[in-house]
Formats: structure tokens, C-alpha cells, sequence
């Protein structure tokens, strides 16, 4: 019989895929000897099992009695005795962090008779009562669906009644009624009395953490943060300790640094006479952290000794979670924590500086969508109205858009095109789908480690917390602040590094590192400016794959060389056709007869030699690679409806068409079923006689030019589409007769990879290549028998809600089918040619999970946008170390 339930003190932070996270890590503080109530994990082996099968797997339940005897024994006290009870909290805890999302019952055991055993036994009926009514409401919530605003709309007239504002100014007398209605609430959507076995308790408990991996929001959390939906979670079962006996008592959250700056301190938030839930919950706004060394300096003194010796032992930014029960400190969790992007290079940096890791583990912990984050805009100060209020500052950026104040209609607007902030009193999980369509999240409750501060940290998203000068009412779908009336639909603009809202629309402008990684300002004194280029640079040191940038224009290649780029590794012609020069691609396609042809093709010449130029004097010295013409002529011509339009209302009038006649026909007569798969790419090439010879002796013209005014010029010419080898060569013979009769240095012919059969043949058309460059926008919809245009609206959304997609693969690379075609045309390609050069250019190239993917595969270089080239290089340099056995804690 497999073994499910493990002590405590028998695992270790490194057994995360069996214990979980937070049971691996309450092995490991209890490894360390520090404060940890007793208790025990279920693995996550046991889950799956439960999951598969529907129901508690064989054996679990005895092996989960013989466990809790040891804890009874460690504690001195019995599950469920009259006198001495001992209660226990049932929390998940799965290999990542997913904060919120699955569930949590405390105060298990209470029942009619042990609620006056806790109240004998702590000398506090008052809190007796309170911990009950929590537990009625959490395991009403959480084991048996009953609505949690059904319980806290009694809470909540219970303060009223009582003349009070939070629940610690509750009597006895209040809390006692407050749990006979909650147990009609509980019998009114059940149908049976709230369970007076403690047993019964933990199981149910157990059972309703094992299924709560498959809700809505657990799932959509994991397809947000690409966390494998087939890992399930631990269950951690515990003594509890109880923050809820008075003043000398409390629970907290602490960092050992700021998670949203980097910077070293005493963060977190404290919170007297409460449960841990409250302060996750952010339904009472907490202390700071601080704030303990007056309230409890024996406490403050030994926090602070336990975070630093956590944080020297997991050499890492920890968050913690404790407990102070009648001055006694007890730790209830530990995990490396999230942290803004900002917060990621800071520490790593800060780590290097102290000794505690390396270059290599430094660059290791941050990531390429870390740093794209860091390169979004930020509001203009100079141009901001006086803010509406001030919240706590939880995860930064700039955001702006319509209040919404319901998740759902948040998601519903952001889906129809718009930019929403989700505004909440404070969020829960079933505020998730929300929380990912908004622009920014803005709560009047709670602080840095309330549940949406820690979420929106973790998706990179703005947030704005604990803004309590805001009275929110989101029934009535406004809030006050001052005597101004925000109602939904109205535009604010949140900052999360300074915690400001601020009225309407605010302007925003270059973010610094963006400014910065353009080689505009220098790093000086700024932390973050110092951490980036450090890291950038030692990435740089360690990265085998170059980066190139996809640049069409002078002015694309200028800002690719800022940004670092190696070269140009694809430089799309068809784009220099657009605007005014369609007039000349139309002579081209009327066209009637040699003469006017070669007339058409001489106009677009000097225009794309012109082009050639511009880019290679901003590469000077690099190379660039130029594909040949690629879309269908007709993607020139204006659209067939309006063309008959035009047409129909000329010839009612009584008017000659003309040119619009003329054009109709072309179009007609080119029209396709199915133009992507159509005549295109090399068959353009190969059909429409000298367009692809105008644009070689545009190119060779152009390396000329710039070679007689001193400049190194390094042109590629890149065929896209081709299929077999025969084709390239067809076009090869062509280009090399033209290019041979020129003094320029040997031009490199290369095709693109874009095609499955050219994947399955690349070592023929490696004998006729100087070069592949993969084309995997082309490759992923053929290799899928997608369009793209067609099928990213039609059922995408629905394959990702169903598991079948963990992430479009036109966003990342399907390693498995595309990822084999690739992999198949690399060891063919060079088996045929061993100087092979290899890269890629397609959207993947700008990928970080893509990027990995291709440094495994062989590649020379990626190539990508622009603004990508950074977080390209990043990754590149991540790819070249040995993999660690985590993911980094940006996506996890």
C-alpha cells in the first residue's frame, strides 16, 4: 500500500513534488529547529490518486488516524476531547505557489461540546466563540458551497447591531448568538446540521482541499501562470496556535525584504487579536510590521532572528507567515517569495553583492518577461492632476482605464476591447478572472500581503491596496472618496510604485530601463538601472545564440542596434511596397506584355535599393538578411467588395470604370480559396518573371553603393516558402548570374524553414543553402493545419479553458511537434552541410520559453522585434546555464 501521510520531521524543502511547497518547507523549518506547531503532510500522490479514482484513495484515512495520535501526543491535547481539544488547521499546499486559489479550514474540532473545552483551556470564552464561528463559516464555504457573502452579511449585521466597526469589538454574548445563525446558514443551503464529529470535520476538510485543485480559479490560475494542471496538491494538517486571544496575541505576514522595491528592511504586516486568514483576506487593515517591536519586542526580536536565518538558509527573499499566541512566536509557513520584476533584479544583484550566490544564480532568478515588464511606460508626474487617495503601494506600474467593480463585468469589458481597473472593498480568488483582464486592480482594504497584492505581484499585474479614504460600494457601483463620486464606466489611473489614484486619464512616458537599455542614460546611483546591467551584461558574457532584430526600415534597425542587436535577421520586403508605392506594384500587376513588366520593375528598383541602403548604413558591419518578396500580389490591390463597388457605382452613372476596371479583373482573376497556401513566397519568384532579379540587383546595388562610401555591408538574401530543394535552386541560379557579375564579396542564399516538408527534406535543401532561417509563425500553422487569423478568435479560448493548449503555440513553441520538425531540419541540415548557419525569425524568436527551446535545438541566433532584442538576450544567457531544478520565481 503506498505510504500518503508524512511528519513534519521527515521531509525537506528539496521534496516539493511529493510534500508540496509549504509541506516542504514546514519540514524544513522543522529540520531547523525552529517553531513549528506539530502536524503532518498528505502528498500530493494521494491527491492524484483522489482525483483520478473520485474518491479518498485505500488506506489514506488509517494512515492519517496513526499520524494525528502523534500529534495528540506532541500537543498534549485530543482531537475532539471535551476538556483538552485539540484543533487543527487543513491547508493545501501545492509544488508552486498559487496564493488564494485552493482552500483552507482552521479551527477543525469545534464542536457544541469543545467550543467549552477552548474556552476552559485558553481562559478566553470570547475567543472560544470566535474561532468557532470561523470555522462554520469556513468549512461552510469551503466543504460544502455555501455562499461566504451569506455569512458575511450576518457578520456584518451583527457589528452593526453591536454598534462596532470590526470583528474584535464583538462581545461574547454577540459571538455566541453569531454562531446559531451561522449554523441556520449552514443548515438552510445543506440541508443537515453543521457536523458535531471532529473527525468527520477533518476528512471532509481533506477531501474539499483534494477536489478544490480543480476549480474554476485554480485552473485558471495555472493556465495564467503555465503550472502543469496534473501535479495536485499536498494537504498540510496542524496543531493550531491562535492568534485570536487578546492583545498579546496576533499573526502576521513578514518579508526579509520588500517584495514590490528589492530594498533590505522589515516588511510585512501585523495584525492583533486575529486569525491568519484576516490578514490575507485584507478584511481588517493590518499594522505594519514594524509596528511589533512596540507591541511585543521579545517576539519582534526572535522574528527577526528566524527571517534572517531563513533568508541565509534558502539564499533568497522569504515570505513568512507566523503566529504569536500569548507571546509565544510560531512559524506557519515559509516560501521563497514573489516579487515584482523590479524586486527580482534588485535582490539577485544585491545576493551577488553580499556573497550569498553568483553571477550564474543571479541571472537564474530573474526572466526575459520580468524585464519586458520593467520596459512598460510610467506616468508622467509632471502632467498628473492631485491624487484622489493614497493606498499601499503593491505592485507597480502605471494602469488607467474604466472602474468596473464586479470580476465578472470586468472580464466581460476587457474582452469587448477596453481597458477596466477592477475596484474591490478586497479581492478573493473568484475575483481571478477579473483580476487578469484588468489593466490594474484597486482595493480599499488591505495591505502588501493581502490576496490581491500578493496575485497581482505574481501576474506582473498594477495594484493598488488598503486605499481606506475610499468608501467603495459595489452594489451601487461607486465609490466616494472625499465628496467625489467615482461611479463605474468612470476613468481613473492607479500607480503601483507610489500607491496614487488619481482622476481620469494619466499620460505616461519611457520607462528608464527602456531608456536605459537604449544606451540613453547611465545607471548612476539607481538600484535597478545598476541590477538590469549587470545582468544584461554577465548574460551577454554567457549566451551562445546571437540576437538579431526584424527590422524593415532605417529606422527599425537603428533602434534594434541600440537595444543590441547582432544583426538583421529578417528584413520583410513586401512592406516597402505599401503606402504610395502600391501604384507602382499595380503597374506591375496590369502589366501587359514584357515591356511594361520590366518598365513596372525598373520604377520599383531605385525605391527598394533606396530602402537597402537606409538599413545598411545602420547596420554597418553587421549582417542583414533580406527575404524576397513572400505575400500574394493581390494583398496589393485594394479588396475585391470594394473594388465591385466601385465598379457598380461608376458603371450606374454611366461612367468608364478605368483603372478601377482593370484592377477588378486582376483581382478576379488572381483570387484564391486559400491565398496563404497559394501563389506566394518562391512561386511568386518563380511565376512572375524578373521580380525577385529586381530585388537581387536592388540588393547588390544598394551593398555597392554603401561598400564605395567606406561602409562593411553584409547582405543575406533569404527565399521564403520553398518546399523542395528545386525550387531554390531555381532561384539561386538566377541570383548568383546577377550577383557574379558584381565585385561585391560572395552573398550568402539561404531559404526559409516554413514549410513541414521542407523540415522533412532539409538535407537536400541544405546542399542548395548557405543558410536556414526558421519561419515558425508559417511552420506552426501548417504544421497544425491552422489559420492563424481564422482560429485565434474562433476556439482558441476554448482549447486553453479545456487543457488542450497550455498557451497558444503561436505565442510559444510546441517543442513536441513543431519543436520535432525543427529539431529534424537542424541535424539534417547540418549532417548535410556541417557550416550550416541556423536561425530563427518568426514570433518565437522574442519568446523566453521559445528561446530556451531553440539554444537546446542548435541554433546560431534568434531573431525578433526590436523592443524584444533585450529580453532576447536575457534569455539566451539564462539558456546557456544548466538548467536549475525550480522554475524561477517570477512563474512560479
Amino acid at each position: 500500500m503506498p505510504r500518503y501521510v508524512f511528519d513534519f520531521s521527515e521531509g525537506g524543502k528539496d521534496l516539493k513534488d511529493l510534500l508540496g511547497g509549504k509541506g516542504a518547507n514546514l519540514a524544513e523549518m522543522t529540520r531547523l529547529g525552529l517553531p513549528v506547531p506539530p502536524g503532518f503532510t498528505i502528498s500530493t500522490e494521494a491527491c492524484r490518486a483522489y482525483l483520478a479514482a473520485g474518491e479518498v484513495p485505500a488506506g489514506l484515512v488509517d494512515q492519517v488516524d496513526a499520524e494525528l495520535r502523534k500529534v495528540e501526543r506532541r500537543a498534549g491535547r485530543t482531537l475532539g476531547d471535551a476538556r483538552n481539544p485539540l484543533l487543527l488547521s487543513v491547508r493545501s499546499g501545492a509544488k508552486f505557489s498559487m496564493p488564494g486559489m485552493m482552500e483552507t479550514v482552521l479551527d477543525i474540532g469545534l464542536t457544541d461540546v469543545t467550543v467549552h473545552g477552548l474556552a476552559g483551556q485558553t481562559g478566553d470564552p470570547r475567543a472560544a466563540w470566535d474561532s468557532y464561528r470561523r470555522l462554520i463559516g469556513m468549512f461552510g464555504r469551503t466543504v460544502c458551497g455555501v455562499p461566504g457573502e451569506d455569512f458575511e452579511r450576518e457578520l456584518a449585521a451583527h457589528r452593526s447591531h453591536a454598534g462596532v466597526t470590526t470583528d474584535a469589538e464583538l462581545g461574547e454574548a454577540d459571538l455566541r448568538h453569531l454562531v446559531e445563525v451561522y449554523r441556520k446558514v449552514f443548515f438552510d443551503h445543506t440541508g443537515r446540521e453543521f457536523p458535531q464529529s471532529a473527525r468527520e470535520q477533518l476528512h471532509l476538510a481533506i477531501e474539499a482541499v483534494f477536489a478544490s485543485w480543480n476549480t474554476e480559479r485554480a485552473v485558471l490560475y495555472r493556465r495564467q501562470e503555465r503550472i502543469p494542471q496534473d501535479l495536485g496538491t499536498a494537504v498540510n494538517v496542524m496543531a493550531m496556535v491562535f492568534g485570536n486571544l487578546g492583545s498579546d496575541s496576533g499573526t502576521g505576514v513578514a518579508f526579509t525584504r520588500d517584495p514590490a522595491t528589492g530594498r533590505r528592511g522589515v516588511y510585512g504586516d501585523y495584525l492583533a487579536d486575529a486569525q491568519g486568514e484576516d490578514v490575507v483576506a485584507g478584511i481588517r487593515n493590518t499594522v505594519p510590521l514594524q509596528d511589533l517591536e512596540q507591541i511585543d519586542p521579545h517576539s519582534f526580536d526572535q522574528l527577526m532572528s528566524i527571517m534572517d536565518k531563513l533568508e541565509h538558509h534558502y539564499r533568497d527573499l522569504c515570505d513568512i507567515e507566523f503566529t504569536i499566541e500569548r507571546g509565544k512566536l510560531w512559524m506557519l509557513q515559509t516560501r521563497v517569495g514573489k516579487r515584482t520584476p523590479a524586486a527580482a533584479f534588485i535582490i539577485a544583484a544585491q545576493l551577488v553583492d553580499e556573497g550569498v550566490i553568483d553571477l550564474d544564480e543571479a541571472l537564474r532568478r530573474v526572466s526575459g518577461t520580468q524585464l519586458a515588464q520593467l520596459m512598460f511606460p510610467r506616468f508622467d508626474r509632471a502632467a498628473a492632476p492631485a491624487p484622489l487617495a493614497v493606498g499601499v503601494p503593491a505592485s507597480p506600474g502605471a494602469a488607467s482605464g474604466r472602474v468596473v467593480f464586479d470580476a465578472a463585468r470586468a472580464a466581460r469589458r476587457a474582452a469587448d476591447g477596453e481597458r477596466v481597473i477592477l475596484v474591490r472593498r478586497e479581492t478573493s480568488p473568484d475575483d481571478l478572472p477579473g483580476m487578469i483582464a484588468a489593466q490594474g486592480i484597486l482595493t480599499s482594504r488591505g495591505g502588501k500581503t493581502s490576496h490581491a497584492a500578493v496575485v497581482a505581484r505574481g501576474m506582473g499585474k498594477t495594484c493598488v491596496c488598503g486605499a481606506d479614504a475610499l468608501d467603495v460600494d459595489t452594489e451601487a457601483g461607486r465609490f466616494t472618496v472625499g465628496g467625489t463620486v467615482v461611479s463605474e464606466g468612470d476613468v481613473v489611473s492607479i500607480d503601483g510604485a507610489t500607491g496614487e489614484v488619481f482622476p481620469g486619464e494619466v499620460p505616461v512616458h519611457a520607462s528608464p530601463v527602456l531608456r536605459h537599455l537604449q544606451g540613453e542614460t547611465a545607471a548612476g546611483e539607481d538600484a535597478l538601472l545598476d541590477a538590469v546591467g549587470r545582468l544584461m551584461a554577465h548574460a551577454d558574457r554567457l549566451r551562445r545564440l546571437e540576437v538579431h532584430a526584424n527590422a524593415d526600415t532605417g529606422a527599425d534597425a537603428a533602434r534594434a542596434r541600440q537595444f543590441g542587436a547582432q544583426g538583421v535577421g529578417l528584413c520583410r520586403t513586401e512592406h516597402m511596397f505599401l503606402g504610395k508605392r502600391r501604384a507602382l506594384v499595380e503597374a506591375l500587376i496590369l502589366a501587359d506584355g514584357e515591356q511594361e513588366r520590366e518598365a513596372a520593375l525598373a520604377a520599383l528598383l531605385p525605391l527598394q535599393r533606396a530602402d537597402f541602403v537606409e538599413i545598411f548604413e545602420q547596420m554597418d558591419g553587421l549582417p542583414v538578411t533580406i527575404r524576397l518578396l513572400d505575400p500574394p500580389l493581390h494583398e496589393f490591390l485594394p479588396p475585391l467588395p470594394e473594388l465591385t463597388a466601385r465598379v457598380a457605382r461608376a458603371e450606374a452613372l454611366g461612367h468608364d470604370p478605368g483603372r478601377d476596371g482593370a484592377l477588378l479583373a486582376a483581382v478576379r482573376r488572381m483570387h484564391e480559396e486559400n491565398p496563404m497556401l497559394g501563389l506566394r513566397g518562391v512561386r511568386l519568384g518563380l511565376v512572375v518573371p524578373g521580380l525577385f532579379a529586381m530585388q537581387v540587383r536592388a540588393i547588390a546595388q544598394a551593398a555597392a553603393e554603401c561598400a564605395g562610401r567606406g561602409l562593411s555591408t553584409r547582405p543575406e538574401i533569404m527565399v521564403p516558402l520553398v518546399a523542395t530543394v528545386q525550387e531554390l535552386e531555381a532561384v539561386r541560379v538566377e541570383a548568383r548570374r546577377i550577383l557574379d557579375g558584381t565585385d561585391l564579396p560572395r552573398i550568402p542564399i539561404g531559404t526559409m524553414i516554413e514549410v513541414p516538408r521542407a523540415a522533412l527534406t532539409a538535407g537536400e535543401i541544405a546542399g542548395a543553402a548557405d543558410f536556414f532561417s526558421f519561419g515558425t509563425n508559417d511552420l506552426t500553422q501548417l504544421g497544425w493545419g491552422f489559420s492563424r487569423d481564422d482560429v485565434e478568435g474562433a476556439f482558441f479560448p476554448r482549447y486553453l479553458e479545456l487543457g488542450i493548449f497550455g498557451v497558444s503555440p503561436f505565442e510559444s513553441i510546441d517543442p513536441t511537434g513543431v519543436g520535432r520538425l525543427v529539431r529534424i531540419a537542424v541535424e539534417e541540415g547540418r549532417a548535410a552541410r556541417p557550416d550550416l548557419t541556423i536561425g530563427v525569425c518568426g514570433e518565437h524568436g522574442g519568446d523566453p520559453d521559445s528561446i530556451r527551446f531553440f539554444h537546446d535545438a542548435g541554433l546560431d541566433y534568434v531573431s525578433c522585434s526590436p523592443f524584444r532584442i533585450p529580453i532576447a538576450r536575457l534569455e539566451a544567457g539564462r539558456a546557456a546555464l544548466v538548467s536549475p531544478a525550480e522554475p524561477t520565481a517570477d512563474s512560479r
